[in-house]
């Protein structure tokens, strides 16, 4: 059977610049083997993005 962890990522929307580095720091979980499954985003009170990843581990708990 499939296993998998998690991880939830917050990136606020202050800056110009915010998107260009939510991309670079999906970019580099993506290289470490997570996949993002849901994005939820708000433009109330300016909060920004949150996302969730996934990746597979293997049973003894080590990332396949």
């Amino acid at each position: 059977m499939k296993t998998f962890e998690y991880v939830i990522l917050s990136f606020p929307m202050t800056r110009k610049s915010s998107l260009a580095d939510m991309q670079a720091s999906l970019n580099a979980k993506g290289a470490e083997g997570w996949e993002v499954v849901s994005i939820s985003s708000s433009e109330f009170a300016n909060v920004g993005h949150t996302v969730f990843l996934k990746r597979e581990t293997t049973a003894a708990g080590v990332t396949a």
